[in-house]
């Protein structure tokens, strides 16, 4: 529980129904911010201190220490509230399915500094815990396509491909390999996320050379690529199978 914002709307007796309308949002949102670990959106930081009179960083002061990039952090939330996540990458292994070491070397190929290489490292991991440790783990539906399974170094490769076997047969994940030899697919266009939540429409979360994104209005055409995707890629055993023999590997 966050004590610091359950002890402010105590103090000015409002429940999150009765925030929730002076913000404009919804009561299950306000609920969450009493969550610990649940930051709201900078704007919403910003109101809620205002009607509960008082600053943002003593509501909220992990906000000021939190290096992970702002823009992903809506996605975040959502992921960690998904009753089921379905996943397409097409060049590196997807983010909640690395390892430390791969993770570490696919966010160290690019511009990022040792310091934040470590700090997108570690929030990497945490969005694992967050989602595949929950009590009620959400259905996780992986295509990865298998030119990504071949992009590696060898001795980071092995413990990431054990890594995916291991997860493969976990009951609410599951692993599909889109092989080469189904040829050219939609999904060649860039990875995505697909997000389904209770109550809620559906979200999906794209990714490109600058940021990512949350979108809703892109939802029904990335539903039907999505099929397309998981209906040329391999069957869960025969995905684990190729994953275990890994030939392209020296």
């Amino acid at each position: 529980m966050n004590e610091a914002v359950r002890r402010a709307m105590a103090e000015l007796g409002e429940t999150a129904e009765s925030l929730a309308e002076k913000l404009g949002v919804d009561s299950k949102t306000v609920g969450r911010w009493v969550s610990p670990g649940r930051i709201p959106q900078p704007r919403h930081r910003t109101a809620a201190a205002e009607a509960l009179g008082r600053d943002v960083e003593e509501l909220w002061p992990e906000a000021l220490r939190r290096r992970d990039l702002p823009w992903f952090r809506p996605w975040a939330e959502i992921e960690r509230d998904a009753t089921a996540l379905r996943s397409f990458q097409n060049s590196v292994i997807p983010g909640l399915l690395q390892t430390e070491a791969y993770a570490r070397a696919v966010l160290g190929s690019g511009p990022l500094g040792g310091d934040e290489v470590d700090s997108h490292v570690a929030t990497r991991l945490k969005r694992q815990v967050n989602v595949f440790d929950r009590p009620r783990p959400p259905l996780t539906v992986f295509v990865v396509d298998e030119m990504a399974l071949r992009r590696g170094h060898p001795e980071i490769m092995h413990p990431q491909l054990d890594h995916l076997v291991e997860m493969a047969q976990r009951p609410f994940v599951m692993v599909h390999v889109l092989p080469l030899h189904a040829g050219l697919h939609p999904g060649q266009a860039g990875a995505f996320v697909l997000a389904s939540l209770d109550g809620r429409p559906d979200e999906a979360y794209l990714d490109d050379q600058a940021e990512g994104r949350v979108s809703s209005k892109h939802v029904a055409g990335l539903w039907r690529t999505w099929d397309t995707l998981r209906s040329l890629a391999l069957p869960r055993d025969q995905s684990i199978a190729l994953l275990r023999a890994r030939e392209w590997l020296t």
